[in-house]
């Protein structure tokens, strides 16, 4: 008779995989509470103690780690020695198992859980039990994942070998481990405050292939921390398949957005860097004066609201050709109207970074681990530098552009008058022609440079950057100072009787 040996915290389906392992012949073992389970179901179960002859120990700490189980996994069927073995102790094979392990990771991000709590859910016999059927798997099942119960079921049921799914099997089992471990560890660095660890293991899961990377020719897929977390917690309402530069843009979409929470905010981006931003009104005022920041470049971008989009925005976003849009919600009637561009997709949910996530940056041969670019700025270290304090007008511009800055690309210099971008330089080698580009993208754009306010990542090197803002027109500027020439551009700005504030804050983006 083959048998089975079943435990799992998620009883999805179990049940029914019982009965119909029970319908091929097998006997089912079980621990606990899946016992029970399948008991309530009608099933016959053997307890896992009347195949160890030992009881469990230790408020179950100890069940599974016997001879009893990992011989019965681990015994090699074709070697004649092995079998001999596991026979001269009584013990019989294991054929099958099915183990998903206690819910860690769930525990440790329960708000005001205990240490202790979160310990006790770390799985010592269900790691043991997978990795001992998973390196046996040329004649062993091991599942992990319930979405594979029906597989083998069919598989079983067919009278088939199919080793290749063993084998598959295996390899699930064992990044299920590993992902389960790397979880352990994070939480114990992170009891510490620890940041940076000694050791950092990734566990990612893959959400989906794509078509390709950012060109064809160039395969791509799309891996998560955690299903159903990040941009795998986007909803798509609409729209055909994304791609893997629309997932790029959506992250800048998302992060450009981001500081501007709490307001009604538009956020149009291409090629991961913002070509406008807007607070309005409405989500059609802000879109609007987020399009007319430069509208030529806005053509194939994706756009982002902090708010729901309603039937009026979305009337005026379907006159543009757009890849992607996403918002908190949709109104009905606006998931009709973006539907009738069918290539638009529609991304609904609010894509949330996990709490305490770090931002990798992979290079050859490793990765830079640094903290999450701040979202919100503190400005209590802040400090008007020129003689001319801005005016209150003036101050809501700076604070602005100065959380509008931060998602373009550096060297950056932005533009800003009435709660809206009019001219970005993104992306350039020297900061004066960042300038430049801003203000050239301004004036081409149709817009009124004069009385705006200007935005730098980070310090003027030298006066040219002011000069050049000032015969623009500008009026008051935000930029982080340090610059060992710090004094002779503050006194370009009190030259041309503009504002200066410096925040002391740098706001590169590589």
């Amino acid at each position: 008779m083959p048998r089975a040996l079943i435990s799992v915290s998620n009883k999805q389906g179990v049940a029914e995989f019982g009965r119909r392992l029970t319908a091929l012949g097998f006997e089912l073992v079980s621990t606990g509470g899946t016992a029970r389970a399948l008991r309530e179901a009608g099933l016959e179960v053997r307890d896992i103690a009347d195949v160890t002859k030992f009881p469990e120990l230790l408020d179950g700490r100890v069940k599974t780690l016997h001879p009893a189980v990992h011989g019965a996994l681990l015994a090699r069927r074709e070697e004649p020695e092995h079998m001999a073995a596991i026979a001269e102790h009584g013990i019989a094979p294991i054929d099958l198992v099915a183990v998903n392990l206690y819910p860690f990771r769930e525990t440790a991000a329960k708000p005001n859980v205990s240490p202790d709590d979160v310990i006790e859910q770390i799985d010592i016999g269900g790691p043991s039990m997978l990795r001992s059927a998973a390196k046996n798997f040329a004649a062993v099942y091991v599942i992990v994942d319930a979405d594979d119960y029906e597989p083998v079921l069919r598989t079983l049921e067919a009278g088939d070998d199919d080793l290749e799914l063993r084998r598959l099997l295996a390899e699930k089992a064992y990044a299920h481990t590993a992902a389960y471990d790397s979880a352990i560890t994070r939480w114990f660095a992170a009891q510490r405050g620890e940041r940076f660890p000694a050791q950092v293991s990734i566990a990612l899961e893959r959400a989906q292939t794509l078509r390709y990377g950012e060109n064809p020719g160039q395969h791509a897929a799309f891996y998560v921390e955690q299903r159903g977390e990040g941009l795998d917690g986007l909803t798509q309402r609409g729209g055909k398949e994304l791609s893997f530069n629309n997932l790029l843009d959506l992250e800048g979409a998302l992060y450009a957005i981001e500081p501007f929470a709490g307001q009604t905010a538009c956020a149009i981006i291409k090629h991961t860097t913002p070509c406008g931003i807007a607070v309005g009104t409405s989500a059609l005022d802000a879109y609007k004066k987020a399009l007319a920041c430069d509208p030529v470049s806005a053509f194939g971008s994706v756009i982002a609201f902090t708010l729901p989009v309603d039937d009026a925005a979305a009337e005026a976003i379907s006159s543009l050709f757009v890849e992607c849009i996403v918002a908190p919600r949709f109104s009905p009637n606006a998931v009709e109207i973006l539907g009738r561009k069918k290539n638009l997709r529609v991304l609904e949910g609010a894509a949330e970074w996990s709490k305490g996530a770090l931002d990798m940056k992979r290079v050859r041969g490793g990765f830079l681990v640094q903290d999450r670019a701040p979202s919100t700025y503190n400005e209590g270290g802040w400090r008007v530098a020129t003689s001319r304090t801005p005016s209150d007008a003036e101050w809501a511009e700076l604070r602005f552009v100065w959380h509008a800055v931060a998602s373009v690309k550096s060297n950056a210099i932005v533009l800003a008058k009435g709660g809206a971008t009019i001219g970005i330089g993104a992306g350039q080698m020297s900061r004066v022609d960042a300038s430049f580009l801003a203000v050239h993208k301004a004036r081409l754009a149709g817009h009124d440079v004069p009385g705006s306010v200007l935005g730098s990542d980070a310090f003027f090197p030298f006066r040219d950057g002011v000069d050049q803002a000032a015969e623009a027109g500008v009026r008051a500027i935000i930029q982080p100072g340090g610059s060992v020439r710090d004094a002779e551009v503050v006194e370009a700005a009190n030259e041309h009787d503009i504002a200066m504030v410096l925040t002391g804050q740098r706001q590169f983006r590589h």
